[in-house]
């Protein structure tokens, strides 16, 4: 027996990608910036589907929102299927014309001043009809993103194990001082040396604050941390001027107030792109192949 949509599934589905968006996000303004759409024109979308529905969505949080019971339940019913939409949409479009697309690309925080965009500039001048969506995250957001269809592709480090990952390279973490430390001449210090120096990290949530609490943890002390920030390159500058002391991989552009120095048993970092799950269009098999073909030539190893 064939079927029909009904009359309200008709009416809803042109509003899930709203919808959707602004459950993601849980903010207006920022979906209706993803979706290039004025903020009031997602209001009316999402009143409509409220209205088709009969039931509220959201409900107003603070600055931002939050879905309802109602909501949860629409969205944990429809989220698969809005990306599962666009994956489909996108592999049409690009099986039709191969040499065009677009690639949604999350990279981390450490690469994005050289690495990165040295990358994505070469991709670009043999694959100029590629569109890029770019997002710079720490290393757990940009897995998530992955994860639920956000991202198509992102450099990670270390990479999530519960994706597909090919390893580029590996990141050597470093002692960063200032140069008016007293340890700023060794070109070697241990661990243990550092157990009454204040640290300058990234908060808790973070891979590498949680391997330098295991790395110190192992010398045999709890490093004392005096500033936490998510930004390396405000670590940089704070270290600089002498605030503390910071383990950080190399930076990419120079710091001419800090030196870098050797630290002995601390391992090194997995740099690797791991890639979702869903089957990749021409466009975003054309990025993976390029940046693993091309990483050992931006990538330090």
């Amino acid at each position: 027996m064939d079927r029909f949509l009904s009359d309200e599934v008709a009416a809803v589905v042109p509003l899930l990608a709203a919808f959707d968006t602004a459950a993601r996000e849980g903010h207006i303004t920022r979906a209706a910036d993803l979706l290039g759409v004025p903020q009031s024109s997602l209001s009316r979308r999402l009143k409509a589907l409220e209205h088709t529905l009969g039931v509220p969505l959201f409900q107003q949080v603070g600055r931002g929102v939050s879905l309802t019971t109602a909501g949860r339940e629409l969205h944990e019913r429809t989220r698969d299927l809005v990306w599962a939409l666009d994956d489909a949409v996108s592999a049409v479009r690009s099986n039709a014309d191969p040499d065009s697309g677009l690639v949604r690309f999350g990279f981390p925080l450490t690469l994005g001043p050289v690495s990165i965009p040295s990358l994505l500039a070469e991709f670009h001048r043999v694959a100029p009809r590629i569109r890029l969506h770019l997002v710079q995250a720490h290393g757990e957001a940009l897995a998530g993103m992955v994860r639920d269809g956000r991202l198509d592709l992102a450099v990670m480090i270390p990479p999530p194990d519960d994706l597909p990952v090919t390893v580029l390279g590996h990141q050597r973490i470093l002692l960063h001082v200032a140069r008016t430390h007293p340890l700023a001449g060794r070109t070697q210090v241990d661990l243990a040396e550092l157990d009454q120096e204040h640290f300058i990290a990234s908060p808790p949530s973070y891979h590498l604050r949680q391997s330098l609490d295991s790395w110190c943890a192992d010398a045999g002390f709890n490093p004392h941390v005096a500033f936490e920030i998510s930004e390396f390159e405000t670590i940089r500058v704070l270290v600089g001027h002498g605030l503390g002391i910071a383990l950080l991989p190399a930076a990419e552009t120079p710091h001419p107030d800090l030196v870098s120095i050797h630290l002995p048993g601390v391992s090194d970092r997995t740099i690797g792109l791991a890639t979702g799950n869903h089957r990749p269009t021409a466009a975003v098999t054309r990025l993976r192949d390029h940046i693993t073909h091309r990483a050992n030539e931006f990538i330090t190893r």
